[in-house]
């Protein structure tokens, strides 16, 4: 039986967002993905944290069914200003947010921000580009290309080869709500993965919390956790050794294993 509770919209920072709450009861926690998943494709993992913790997972703007209109503002300062104001209207404290790709980069920016409100930081590959550093390693045409034939009508085994690995639940669950994903906003957060400096914001953490890696993603290398350590010391490290970037859907048990064994919970 799902534990999927309902669906909801909040009025924050002058923007309408939507977000799944899974479970009800524990701690807060909020699930922020990445650039181009919608809330309703990390239902899988909201459902086995929704055990132990009341999940709540976010549609970004532009994105799913959160407000999505030409020319809105989608950076990383619009996106962490939308998570502080929803947890100031939703009156949250000591959430712990888990953040993944864009979504952990987010989740940095706005615990650099504001920290009082966040009781832990749980990130999941995020990337580590910005100015004067390498490129994130999967190029703008990739999402831009996807996007553009899902707004078309797009079926699962069309969407393959742009994730080989998923399974056919996954692929046809992400080729029924890609379309969702504004080109726009993922051109915007793509360009901020090589503008907006992370790097500075680790060096202000005040948050303790868990940098979770894909030993095969090509995004966080060993010099990046080196750096990131001597950064932001309260970041416990663990690598998911055989998972690409798409963590919890290349290896969903060791994803959760590892998931678990920090927050001392069984989600197995």
């Amino acid at each position: 039986m799902s534990s999927l509770l309902h669906g909801y919209h909040v009025r924050a920072n002058g923007v309408r967002l939507h977000l799944l709450r899974y479970g009800g009861q524990g701690p807060c926690m909020l699930l922020l993905p990445g650039i181009t998943s919608p809330a309703i494709t990390w239902g899988f993992v909201a459902e086995r944290l929704a055990r132990h913790f009341d999940v709540h997972v976010l549609d970004f703007r532009g994105r799913g069914l959160s407000s999505s209109v030409p020319g809105m503002d989608a950076s990383l300062d619009a996106m962490a200003a939308d998570v502080l104001h929803l947890m100031e209207v939703q009156g949250w404290s000591s959430v712990t947010l888990l953040g993944h790709s864009m979504g952990a980069r987010v989740a940095i920016r706005a615990a650099a921000r504001d920290a009082p409100r966040i009781g832990r930081l749980l990130l999941v590959d995020p990337p580590v580009s910005g100015p004067g550093r390498r490129a994130y390693p999967v190029p703008l045409p990739w999402y831009v290309e996807s996007i553009q034939k899902a707004v078309k009508g797009i079926t699962a085994d069309e969407l393959r080869p742009y994730a080989p690995t998923w399974t056919d639940e996954q692929l046809q669950l992400r080729a029924e709500w890609l379309h969702t994903c504004s080109e726009e906003a993922v051109i915007q957060a793509h360009a901020g993965f090589h503008s907006d400096d992370i790097h500075a914001d680790l060096a202000k953490l005040q948050t303790a919390g868990l940098l979770m890696t894909a030993g095969r993603g090509g995004v966080v290398l060993e010099e990046d956790l080196a750096e990131i350590k001597t950064l932001a010391p309260g970041l416990l490290q663990c690598t998911a050794s055989g998972a690409g970037h798409m963590i919890p859907w290349d290896d969903e048990v060791d994803f959760h294993r590892l998931l678990g064994e920090y927050l001392e919970v069984d989600l197995l």
